[in-house]
């Protein structure tokens, strides 16, 4: 069994903090509360520690902050910034600051769609952030990943298994599988495709519309071997220190 442990404890100077450690991270992509306390309630029996990178403000972060095993990141959008629409921030800047009001003890980011660049890396130093996830290596690439210190002494953590790239690949290896590859190890879910149990892009898109209807979403949850189910066979693996 491995330990489960929070992505900001690691430092790359020191192998202990991160060989043989499960680092399990979710990105809540503006989710009903219902979806996220939903995925809660799943890492809270199992009693593990979990990195949540907020992207807007909700209650459910009173929950994640009381929970000794949970921390807070930020997972910044840029994307309306690239298209040259300033509706979530002027700039880079101010995009990262307006997250940082809501989760202001975060320490660890991922941008959403892992938008990255050095002048980002610069922000983010800028803002008190000290981990980066934004380096995506999956799996099946038989790479083995190390987390390493960038220049401006941002730690780069970076990541091996996503749920959607698992599912829009269609591979078919088990938890087991990855977590006996060498090297660091961590996890990136989404609670709506925990929620929904999404084994295929096809039933993430058809139930947009109803994304925030968590009554008429349960309906549409796999049955079979998906997303939830892999999230629950990677908790049965490992413990908390």
């Amino acid at each position: 069994m491995k330990a489960f442990d929070l992505l900001s404890s690691v430092n790359p100077e020191q192998p202990s903090s991160w060989q043989g450690k499960i680092f399990l991270t979710f990105d809540i992509d503006w989710a009903h509360d219902d979806v996220l306390h939903d995925t809660i309630d799943l890492v809270e029996t199992a009693d593990v520690s979990a990195t949540w990178f907020l992207t807007h403000d909700t209650p459910v972060k009173a929950r994640i902050r009381q929970n000794p095993k949970f921390e807070l990141g930020i997972h910044p959008n840029f994307n309306f910034l690239l298209d040259g629409d300033a509706r979530n921030g002027q700039n880079a800047r101010e995009v990262i600051e307006r997250l940082m009001e809501v989760v202001p003890e975060a320490r660890s980011v991922r941008s959403h769609s892992i938008t990255q660049s050095s002048v980002l890396l610069e922000r983010f130093k800028d803002a008190g952030l000290t981990h980066e996830s934004n380096h995506l290596v999956p799996h099946h690439s038989g790479i083995a990943l190390a987390p390493y210190e960038l220049w401006n002494g941002v730690f780069r953590v970076p990541y091996h298994w996503e749920d959607d790239v698992h599912f829009l690949h269609g591979h078919m290896h088990t938890m087991q599988d990855v977590l006996n590859r060498p090297g660091l190890q961590v996890f990136n879910f989404h609670p709506i495709h925990v929620f929904l149990n999404t084994e295929h892009q096809d039933r993430y898109e058809v139930t947009r519309p109803i994304h925030h209807d968590p009554a008429a979403l349960l309906q549409y949850r796999h049955t079979g071997e998906g997303t939830r189910s892999r999230l629950l066979d990677l908790l049965q693996e490992g413990r908390t220190p």
